[in-house]
């Protein structure tokens, strides 16, 4: 049976959050960009063959696979590179969900200025509580602030995120999710893989742990997630699905409670119900 479209956003939000989970149990037996390269080439192995099994259509112009291609490269090959690389560096998965938690503000704003999308009061209202309860849900770990340095990578991907949902939703809202995962992933390992060899050793650590979080990130993050992303930007307003990322560090650290033992604080929880009375404010329609 279908999954109801309106249990999608939700869905969404759960497995991406499970991307962090991915990169706590990969990144000790790799570095960021060879772990991403290497989950690149395998969405790529999956899905050339689906491809062609399916006989999947092709955009029906050059202009529509530049477009998506750009898009894949913000979303994949910018904002998980920035995200991977500032863990891998020490920045706190914490503070690195704080950083990316801007996304919706700086969708707001761009929406208006590039997609003439209008955001509302009552939409700027929920956009602040989103982000009030991102705070909270990471205060306890801003203590742990490394260097500003170690900041660029995260705001690298803050800034390829926002701008790949904007571009996406402008220039190429439409595709098939089949050929458009191709194309989107094949410049995206192109140019990581050049990244790669520029700056890191490529060594991978094949470890049983570092196997399940590739394939974990390969079938749940790259194909299902993204997936669903694509749906979403198809069907909504770039402000309404940026809003879903605000729900991600709070949902990141309940699966983090469940499987690695680690605690939420009073503050965390009074977060996680301010940020989805956000999403709630900022997607609702008003009558």
């Amino acid at each position: 049976m279908p999954l109801p479209t309106s249990l999608l956003p939700f869905l969404f939000v759960f497995l991406w959050s499970t991307g962090f989970i991915g990169a706590k149990f990969g990144l000790p037996y790799a570095e960021p960009l060879t772990f991403l390269l290497t989950r690149y080439l395998l969405v790529l192995t999956l899905m050339l063959p689906l491809v062609l099994l399916t006989r999947a259509p092709w955009p029906a112009n050059p202009r529509q696979f530049f477009h998506i291609g750009v898009s894949g490269v913000l979303v994949h090959g910018v904002y998980l590179g920035g995200v991977f690389t500032a863990i891998k560096h020490g920045l706190p998965a914490g503070v690195t969900a704080l950083v990316v938690g801007m996304q919706p503000l700086l969708t707001a704003c761009g929406a208006g200025l590039l997609l003439g999308e209008r955001v509302s009061p009552r939409q700027w209202l929920g956009l602040a509580l989103g982000f009030a309860g991102v705070t909270l849900v990471v205060a306890n770990k801003l203590a742990d602030l490394p260097l500003a340095a170690m900041l660029v990578p995260a705001i690298a991907a803050l800034l390829g995120i926002t701008l790949g949902t904007l571009y996406q939703k402008r220039f190429c809202p439409q595709f098939d999710l089949r050929t458009g995962s191709v194309i989107q992933f094949l410049p995206t390992a192109l140019i990581t893989a050049v990244a790669a060899s520029a700056s890191e050793s490529m060594l991978i650590e094949w470890t049983p742990q570092f196997v399940f979080a590739v394939l974990w990130l390969v079938l749940v993050l790259s194909v299902g997630a993204i997936s669903l992303l694509n749906l979403l930007i198809r069907s909504g307003s770039a402000v309404n699905v940026a809003t879903l990322f605000y729900l991600t560090p709070p949902s990141t650290a309940i699966i983090a409670w469940l499987l690695f033992d680690e605690t939420l604080g009073g503050l965390a929880v009074a977060g996680m119900v301010l940020a989805v009375s956000g999403v709630y404010l900022a997607r609702a329609t008003p009558r």
